[in-house]
């Protein structure tokens, strides 16, 4: 058997003719295509890089803000004041100045837990009470006791006091 001479017909030699200039059309819009889509994906990418960097550089910057807050943080979780306030001290008469005296006694007297973590003054308490209320206090000339009625531990240690006469 033998092939037919299509090749010699003019009909055929331009359906063939066609066919190998729309292929060659076809590949080239296939390519302009593939390539626009490329450079689009392309583009696409760049920024989504430059948006995670942009993404890191902010997380950089808000771990570091995070662990300033810390800081600042840790310095508001210690004593830093002791306040100490005598409560009763009009009904035994006396003047302010001797108050005064002796509240600072006091304040000398428990200093040791400024700067301290509030964890640490609060397993201490016991200790700061005894302090306060086994030492005794003279003010004109008498001797009074101080008792432990309030306690407040927080970034300022405030105690409240009552006086009293030492038996």
């Amino acid at each position: 058997m033998r092939i037919p001479p299509y090749y010699r017909r003019p009909s055929w030699q331009r359906f063939f003719a066609g066919m190998a200039i729309g292929g060659a059309i076809s590949w080239c819009m296939f390519l302009y295509i593939n390539c626009v889509w490329q450079e689009k994906n392309a583009k696409l990418i760049r920024k989504q890089q430059q948006e995670i960097m942009d993404y890191k550089d902010d997380i950089k910057i808000w771990q570091e803000e995070y662990k300033a807050a810390n800081k600042r943080n840790l310095e508001k979780i210690t004593v830093q004041n002791i306040n100490i306030k005598i409560a009763n001290w009009e009904k035994y008469k006396l003047d302010e100045f001797s108050v005064f005296q002796t509240e600072d006694s006091v304040r000398d007297d428990i200093k040791m837990m400024l700067a301290k973590d509030i964890e640490t003054v609060a397993k201490n308490k016991d200790l700061i009470k005894k302090i306060i209320e086994n030492k005794p206090v003279k003010i004109n000339e008498k001797r009074y006791k101080l008792k432990v009625k309030e306690m407040i531990i927080y970034t300022t240690l405030t105690i409240q006091l009552e006086i009293s006469f030492y038996e």
